[in-house]
């Protein structure tokens, strides 16, 4: 037992650690990313200089030194212990389950409220804090709350027949424990939040120690919020301070019914090992096709939209773009006039260098590793590491590759995008299929092809496949899908909605109450 208890904490240690050092970590407060729609119009050239030397105080890495001494304050929903915090929770779960579904909208109604009244301090606060992203994006994610299922979500089945009636119901799990990735502390744990009271749950969050200030913070906000609102308080708790073995407590406490983990693989295993159910966002690397029917200017937008969204640290964000020989220029050129900023063969090989390190003997050779030193960066940041300029609001880097290239077998989480030519469709599917990796997360054709559409869709066999339309359409915005930062498919839940926190109960009646 003492020796699985290690193996777990080891396990989250390595994980915690190697994420702590992939977050840039010095980014002057005053330096705010530009809105979108402040680059010059049409695709503008890029302008070659001397690289800059690699050291740049927006891409010193964070230390684990520098995250221990992050303390929250005490009080409303925020614990000194693991301990405190899940009992805390618990006895908030025994009222929040008797509520009605009309007062759990009313808690849920003051996350949301929060959420678009504090969107610009709080996406402030993660920014200055975790350093990577864009502040216009930060504030987006917070104001998409409107768009995560509530209680709106929740319904109960009925069947019937001449012997009785059947009724399914979904009941709450309790507490559930809750693990929080630093590329969204505070919008991930508003959505989590907003689906677990919705289902009669209260939640314990562990926080990424670079994002764990802001979200104890928003937490305690909600609290107080919410103590208002309906008199309950810490329907949802988390720790002073956040710590491998605080993210070991939560997984191992007997009072945690549930897991919920949206992070690295090391952490998911962890999670895995403690016995209990658990709900894990995995990673992805999201393949776009573009075929000769496709309407090129759109698909443009749409991969930029999607690609340069908070710098492409979404995991549904476009990665890589496999083209058909025969528009692969006119798709370059709608690229340029979209914005993006095209580097050649020579920047692309600067920039590779700066973002990998590869293992076995020679540049270039052996499996890639991203150094993390860029992740998250605004354009500008990995035009310099390329060695050339670029116009000031620039969103996005594309540039041309061949299909085994470090930027299309890794999910980088930056905004550059390779561009793969290939010569027919089916060329392009099988390439699609291979980078992305049977991670069966996300994937996006752009084509007026129905047929097309439909063979990639059954080969790429992924959780999210958007036609048409940026990759963000799959969380509603700018289109029909629904947000949720917490999208499992490993554990093949999907994006998460109050339903994906509920147990199914069901109660049999014999021989009576079937009406027709």
């Amino acid at each position: 037992m003492i020796a699985d208890r290690d193996r777990v904490v080891a396990d989250i240690a390595q994980e915690v650690v190697a994420r702590l050092l992939a977050y840039p970590g010095a980014a002057p407060a005053a330096v705010l990313r530009p809105a979108p729609g402040s680059r010059p119009p049409g695709g503008a050239s890029v302008r070659p200089f001397a690289p800059a030397a690699p050291a740049r105080a927006a891409a010193q890495p964070a230390t684990p030194a520098a995250a221990k001494q992050k303390r929250a304050p005490l009080g409303d929903g925020v614990f000194a212990t693991v301990d405190e915090a899940v009992k805390a929770a618990a006895a908030a779960q025994a009222r929040v389950a008797q509520m009605s579904l009309d007062e759990r909208g009313r808690m849920i109604g003051v996350i949301r409220r929060l959420c678009e009244e504090r969107a610009e301090p709080l996406g402030r606060m993660e920014m200055d804090e975790t350093r990577i992203g864009r502040l216009d994006h930060k504030i987006a994610k917070l104001r998409a709350m409107r768009l995560v299922l509530g209680v709106e979500a929740m319904r109960s089945d009925a069947r019937s027949d001449r012997s009785g009636l059947c009724v399914i119901e979904r009941a709450p799990w309790g507490v559930i424990g809750m693990i929080l990735p630093a590329t969204h502390s505070v919008p991930t744990m508003a959505s989590n939040a907003i689906n677990v009271l919705a289902a009669g749950n209260t939640a314990v969050f562990s926080p990424h120690p670079a994002g764990a200030l802001v979200a104890a913070h928003a937490l305690a906000l909600f609290n107080r919020e919410i103590h208002r609102e309906v008199g309950l308080t810490n329907v949802i708790t988390t720790m002073a301070e956040a710590s491998i073995e605080a993210a070991g407590e939560v997984f191992r406490h007997p009072d945690v019914a549930l897991l919920c983990v949206t992070g690295g693989p090391a952490v998911v295993k962890a999670a895995a090992q403690s016995g209990k159910r658990v709900i894990a966002g995995g990673p992805g690397n999201p393949p776009v096709v573009v075929d000769d029917s496709a309407d090129l200017d759109l698909a443009a937008r749409s991969i930029i939209a999607g690609a340069a969204f908070d710098n492409n640290l979404l995991c549904i964000g476009e990665k890589e773009v496999f083209v058909l020989e025969s528009v692969a220029d006119d798709f370059m050129a709608a690229m340029e006039r979209a914005g993006a900023v095209r580097l050649d063969a020579r920047a692309i090989a600067r920039l590779t260098e700066a973002a990998f390190t590869f293992d076995g003997p020679g540049r270039g050779c052996g499996r890639a590793h991203v150094k993390r030193d860029l992740l998250g960066q605004d354009a500008s940041v990995l035009a310099e590491a390329a060695g050339v300029r670029v116009p000031a609001g620039t969103e996005l880097l594309f540039g041309e590759t061949d299909a085994s290239h470090a930027f299309v077998a890794e999910e980088q989480m930056m905004p550059f995008l390779p561009i793969v030519r290939v010569p027919c469709i089916d060329a392009a599917i099988e390439a699609a299929v291979r980078a992305e990796q049977g991670y069966r997360h996300t994937a996006v054709i752009h084509t007026r092809d129905v047929e097309h559409a439909t063979r990639m869709a059954r080969a790429v066999n992924t959780t999210l496949f958007i036609h048409n339309a940026a990759s963000l359409a799959a969380l509603g915005i700018g289109g029909p899908g629904y947000f949720s930062h917490t999208i499992a498919t490993p554990t093949g839940e999907g994006i998460t909605t109050p339903l994906t926190f509920t147990r199914e109960r069901q109660i049999a009646v014999g021989g009576a109450l079937r009406i027709v």
